[in-house]
């Protein structure tokens, strides 16, 4: 799986932090120290997007046996196969990846989150969002930057003993499923992520 540099664009927070810094001043330097880090010809191409895209689902499928069958279910899936942590101290996140409906490509997405903490090092995961309905997939797709936990909401799924999910059970119109190269983790959450169309 092709690894893609990270780069972070950081939200900006009001309030001050200890030392009369603040918050969006923290998060623009967590943004310049990134992009240093990520030249933009670097950035992967369409077809590689495509080729890790359907690996990643492979793999998804692989490992949680009724995957296929809810992702049947879904109104469109979002797959971002690499999205890369970086940074000390402060840092942020970065992926592309596409937009599948019906399963045909329907756009190219990256997701964009700071965070501020304890961090050290660059841990890569990979997600799948997927819409299970036509109203939570138009509204993401008429929102310039949409924002988890602000433009919507996105319920992360647990998968049980064997990689088994009550596909029955699940009512949320936008669910998502975080894995690493270990396997599927659902303790994390992509609040304060933003997602957005990019050209390739």
């Amino acid at each position: 799986m092709a690894t893609v540099a990270p780069r972070a664009v950081a939200r900006q927070r009001g309030g001050l932090m200890r030392g009369g810094i603040s918050r969006s001043t923290i998060a623009v330097v967590a943004l310049l120290a990134a992009l240093c880090l990520a030249p933009r010809d670097q950035a992967a191409s369409a077809p590689e997007i495509e080729a890790n895209v359907r690996a990643t689902l492979e793999d998804f499928f692989r490992e949680v046996w009724s995957g296929r069958d809810l992702a049947n279910q879904a109104v469109a899936i979002l797959v971002f196969p690499t999205i890369v942590k970086a940074g000390f101290g402060i840092g942020g996140e970065y992926g592309e990846g596409a937009l599948h409906i019906r399963g045909r490509t329907a756009g190219y997405y990256n997701i964009i989150s700071a965070s501020i903490g304890f961090q050290f090092g660059a841990q890569a995961r990979s997600v799948i969002i997927m819409f299970m309905t036509e109203a939570a997939l138009a509204n993401f797709q008429r929102t310039d930057g949409w924002k988890v936990g602000i433009d919507g909401s996105i319920a992360i799924i647990t998968v049980g003993a064997g990689g088994q999910i009550d596909t029955n059970s699940i009512r949320s119109p936008v669910i998502g499923f975080i894995f690493d190269q270990k396997g599927l983790m659902y303790n994390l959450t992509l609040e304060g992520s933003k997602i957005s169309r990019i050209q390739r």
